[in-house]
């Protein structure tokens, strides 16, 4: 009887034996799970790090809106439907008058009016221009009003001003007025007529 329950027990610590052996060269599932578990890259914080999208590039409309007119054009425009008839001179003398109306042709041109002759063109503007001199010492100034209207006889615009420059010839009034002094009159009237021409293209 007691030789039996030495073997019983033998028996047991041996078959306990090859159970702890054997235990050594089995994983763990735990361990199973993290060998196969990838290893994710960590910010400099010990945290995961979050992949990036590509930023979205904008692409411009194919179809661009057509710009409207510049207002220079809008002016130029203008400008060249004009015709501009220029009235007699009211107030000068004939000698003076007659380098201010040269020059108002000269001047009209190169701002790119036209000039309405008796060749049958109907004006769309008409200038008639009243002048006058006053004379101080050694100096002479032309005094200019220009009324603007339209062939109905309508006043539209008024240009005027004053040029002030040394008496010609020693003389008074017209006599003393250089035809420099009338030319550089005609140039301000133009000048200001296309300007003012321009502001109504808006």
């Amino acid at each position: 009887m007691r030789r039996s329950h030495v073997t019983t027990v033998s028996l047991l610590a041996a078959l306990t034996l090859a159970a702890c052996t054997n235990a050594k060269d089995v994983l763990e599932p735990s361990a199973i799970a993290s060998q196969s578990t990838q290893a994710v890259p960590t910010t400099g914080t010990g945290t995961a790090a979050t992949p990036t999208t590509p930023a979205t590039t904008a692409h411009p409309s194919a179809t661009a809106q057509p710009s409207a007119p510049t207002q220079p054009a809008k002016s130029a425009a203008v400008i060249a439907r004009t015709r501009l008839q220029v009235a007699p001179i009211v107030g000068a003398s004939v000698e003076a008058a007659t380098p201010l109306t040269a020059e108002l042709q000269t001047r009209a041109k190169q701002r790119g009016i036209t000039l309405a002759g008796s060749a049958g063109q109907t004006p769309t503007h008409v200038l008639k221009g009243y002048f006058s001199t006053m004379s101080e010492g050694k100096d002479t100034t032309v005094i200019y009003v220009w009324d603007v209207y339209d062939p109905a006889g309508n006043r539209l615009h008024r240009i005027n001003g004053q040029q002030k420059a040394p008496s010609a010839n020693g003389g008074e009034g017209w006599a003393a007025v250089a035809p420099e002094t009338m030319q550089a009159i005609a140039d301000q009237t133009i000048d200001q007529f296309a300007t003012w021409l321009g502001g109504q293209a808006g």
